[in-house]
């Protein structure tokens, strides 16, 4: 447990910056003297991080994003959010971790007036803590006012932000302090010089800076490093942070920034395009009416972890973990965002390594993708980069910026996933859909065929045997079966394939006791 603990605390020092509210505090004297800048808040930034420990590569993920600029309760601010989950095999050996941070700052000064922390555990009720601040006088935290608070007080959001604005000049040294619920730590952020850093999204000239913590030895033992871009963005690429078990790190995986819509008064100033026709919609396979949200038949917040085996193997060779984040406002769309991570086991990657973290952004109400970004890692293989779709007018964005020409009604993979949960599965029911499979639109049948009784996690349970075909001259080549439950959540089961490899099957790995 101790190991747990500490392993817990190093992930939250990477990803969270101590998890802490941070109250930043002028240099030392001998630092650069000069004053912050405000802090540079690009909308639509989004940075994604690959927390790596022993064995476990990935153990977790780490979401930044700059989610918009409005009004917020009532004042003019930022809004940040933030998502940090340890994967399958981390929560299972090491320590779970499922938690979602908002922040609403000031713009001008990067001070939080509100924040929100939502924690999930696999068997615990969701918490959500909310906390407000008084940037003139203290810290209201879950409640609580703790008066002796300084005025400048970060969350950890915001902190983050405001510690890309400091000049980080060569050999300065900042000190600040970090609070972690009632525990404050008295830290200093070192500038230690420059090193160039690869990552998987890239090499960087960075700045390397080291945190150093007094009066607690086990905090400053594990000798925690950021390494920022050394440009005027001071983007941080990769933390590390010591353990006697081995090395913690968390790089980062892809830098993507979303083109936030123009102001008002700019876009009024734009001269009016010339108009173009509307395309015709290109007519879709899609035979299912869209439902509302309030009928399908998973909620925001639902997990779904797979484990894959080869053959008639116990050991699992992969992983895949799918999850309904959330529900809100994303690229100026009512959306819901949905996840994805697949990566090999040990014993998987000497057959085939696979690294896959991909997000979906679909429509509220029609389950339809208008926005997908893929890091996609399987054995030479590499992509990165966004596809976006647009479902009026049936064109596609990849990754290259090559325009598709596609069926209205277009599936990713993952978005399909969910939808086919909504669809009339009754035997001998077909559907058809289109769905965008490496850059190009083909239809699949979702053939219900039989009913039957299968057996998983020790449970005999109901279920529906789908077969999924594509309409090229080896669609069934892979022999696809899918089976979902008959009760109300219309869970993914177990799906099986051919493979060159050999037979493949991925079970749910967690099997509700209580059927719906």
């Amino acid at each position: 447990m101790q190991r747990r603990g500490r392993l817990l605390s190093a992930l939250i020092i990477l990803c969270c910056l101590c998890a802490a509210a941070v109250r930043a505090q002028q240099p030392n004297a001998g630092a650069d003297t000069a004053p912050t800048r405000p802090p540079a808040y690009q909308v639509g930034e989004k940075l994604t991080y690959s927390v790596s420990f022993s064995t476990f590569a990935p153990a977790a993920y780490v979401e930044l994003f700059v989610a918009g600029r409005a009004t917020y309760f009532n004042r003019a601010g930022i809004e940040l959010r933030a998502h940090v989950a340890t994967v399958e095999a981390a929560r299972a050996t090491l320590y779970s971790i499922n938690n979602d941070y908002v922040a609403y700052v000031d713009p001008s000064t990067g001070l939080p007036f509100h924040t929100q922390l939502t924690k999930r555990a696999p068997d615990a009720p969701t918490s959500v803590t909310s906390g407000s601040f008084d940037t003139d006088t203290s810290l209201l935290n879950a409640g609580v006012t703790s008066e002796d608070s300084a005025p400048a007080t970060f969350d950890l959001l915001a902190a983050l932000f405001y510690l890309r604005s400091l000049p980080l000049a060569p050999g300065a040294t900042y000190p600040f302090s970090a609070q972690n619920g009632p525990t404050q730590y008295q830290a200093e952020l070192r500038v230690l010089g420059r090193e160039t850093v690869k990552t998987s999204a890239g090499s960087f000239n960075a700045i390397v800076a080291q945190v150093r913590v007094a009066k607690d030895a086990a905090a400053n033992n594990l000798r925690t490093r950021i390494y920022f871009t050394d440009d005027e963005r001071h983007v941080p690429v990769l933390f590390s942070v010591r353990l006697p078990a081995g090395e913690v790190r968390a790089e980062l995986a892809s830098a993507d920034v979303a083109e936030p819509p123009l102001p008002a008064a700019i876009a009024e100033a734009q001269p009016t395009p010339t108009p173009r026709p509307t395309p015709t919609p290109k007519p879709t396979p899609r035979e299912i009416a869209p439902k509302p949200l309030a009928d399908l038949p998973f909620k925001i917040g639902e997990q779904l972890s797979f484990n894959f085996y080869l053959g008639a193997a116990t050991q699992p060779v992969g992983t895949a973990n799918f999850q309904v984040r959330q529900r809100g406002k994303f690229f100026n769309r009512d959306g819901i965002l949905l996840s994805a991570v697949l990566f090999t086991t040990p014993a998987g990657q000497r057959l085939f390594p696979v690294s896959d973290k991909i997000d979906a952004y679909v429509d509220a109400t029609t389950l339809l993708p208008y926005r997908t970004e893929l890091q996609v890692q399987e054995g030479n293989h590499r992509v990165q980069g966004v596809v976006t779709i647009d479902q009026e007018r049936g064109t596609a964005v990849v990754t290259d910026g090559k325009s598709l020409e596609i069926p209205v009604g277009t599936y990713d993979w993952v978005s399909i996933l969910y939808a086919l949960r909504s669809f009339d599965l009754t035997p001998p029911k077909r559907n058809a859909l289109s769905l965008l499979i490496n850059k190009q639109p083909r239809t699949l049948f979702i053939t219900a065929n039989k009913r039957e009784t299968i057996e998983l996690g020790g449970q005999r349970i109901p279920a529906v045997q789908l077969s999924l075909v594509t309409d090229d001259a080896q669609g069934d080549r892979l022999a696809l079966r899918l089976w979902v439950s008959l009760d109300r959540r219309r869970l993914p089961l177990r799906i099986t394939a051919t493979t060159p490899i050999g037979p493949v099957r991925a079970d749910l790995s967690i099997i509700p006791l209580t059927q719906q």
